[in-house]
Formats: C-alpha cells, structure tokens, sequence
C-alpha cells in the first residue's frame, strides 16, 4: 500500500507541467502551441524568454530531485523501494504527464534533477558540461544529448569505483530516453536546421 502510495506520489510530482503552467499563468500563453509545442525549458526560453525559461528549469529540475527524497519522509520509512526508481517515474511523469494531456517535456531538467537528489557531484559535473558546450554549440539538443553521454560513462566509471549498479542502470534509463526523445532534433542536426539560441 505505502509502495503503491509513494509512486504514485513520484508519478504526480514528475507530472507537473511547469512550462504549461508558468506559461499561462503569467503570461497567458499555451507553450504547447507555439514553437515546437514541447512543454520543456528550452521551448519556455524561446517562447516566453529567459526569466520563465529559468524559473521552469529550475522547477523541473527540483521535480526530479523531490522524487529522489521522498523515501526520506517519514510517512515512506516502510517503503522497499530504491529511491532511484522514485527518480525515473518521476520522469516518466514528466514525458507523460497526466495533468498536460501526456504530452511533457524531453526529460532533460528533471533527470538532472534526479541526480542531483542521490548524487550531487554528477549533477555539479554536468551542469559544468552542459553550459560549456551551450556556449561552443548553441545547440541545446546537442547539448543535452552530450550531457546524457557524459553521465553514462561517469556512471559506468562509478560503478567500478564504489559498485553502485543501480546509478548505472538509471543512468542508461534516462540516456536511452533523452536520446530517443530527440530524434526529431537528430535529423535537423543532421540536416543543419536545428535552431541555434541566442541567449548565451
């Protein structure tokens, strides 16, 4: 029952729609159906520009990190669940979220904010990486898929350092989503139309 009651609980923080709602809230605007319809940070910078692009990054990012620690509430201290799976619902509800319709964002934000909750050195690392190769690429997919490589192969590297497989696992979860995520913006890469931002 409290198993059933704290996934549940990680679905439904992953689930809120941050873009959607900062969007029409404040600036009366549906994100969904302006640039590429995605309700992630990058299409709130473009669409709405960088405060509410900030403000939604950092609250898909705390979405992840919430899941992560709600075994370290009192009313969860029975469950049997590894906090690390609370983390991918918790993007699963992101992707598919009940309160937009299941159409969410690419997972982004909120896997780093996962990695923030169980292991802050990753998250410091690729915060690093992602704004290094923004500022070289203005490329954010590109950007964001090479963030998500840098995080598997640390976490492969950590595994054989301290045995954590389930990092490892999650980590090759939340690549495999991103990655695929993507595709539509692999082809423009690819073709070079992907949009470049202007912001940094």
């Amino acid at each position: 029952m409290v198993n059933g009651l704290i996934i549940l609980c990680a679905y439904l923080i992953g689930s809120i729609p941050s873009g959607l709602w900062i969007g029409k809230i404040f600036y009366k605007t549906d994100i969904r159906e302006h640039g590429s319809g995605n309700l992630g940070a990058t299409n709130t910078f473009r669409i709405l520009g960088k405060t509410a692009g900030i403000v939604v990054t950092i609250m898909d990012v705390l979405k992840g990190t919430a899941a992560v620690l709600l075994v370290a509430l009192p009313i969860f201290s029975e469950v049997s669940i590894h906090s690390l799976i609370l983390g991918l619902i918790a993007v699963i509800g992101h992707m598919f979220p009940i309160f937009a319709s299941f159409r969410g964002g690419k997972a982004v934000a909120t896997s780093a904010g996962v990695l923030l909750g169980y292991t802050w050195p990753l998250f410091v690392l690729l915060f690093i990486t992602f704004i290094v190769t923004l500022k070289v690429t203005k490329i954010v997919s590109l950007t964001s898929m090479i963030a998500a490589l840098v995080a598997l192969i640390y976490s492969i590297i950590y595994y054989f350092v301290t045995g954590d497989f389930a990092l490892t696992i999650l980590v090759a979860c939340l690549f495999i989503f991103i990655i695929y995520r993507h595709r539509a913006n692999i082809g423009r890469i690819k073709n070079g139309t992907e949009p470049k931002v202007k912001w940094l």
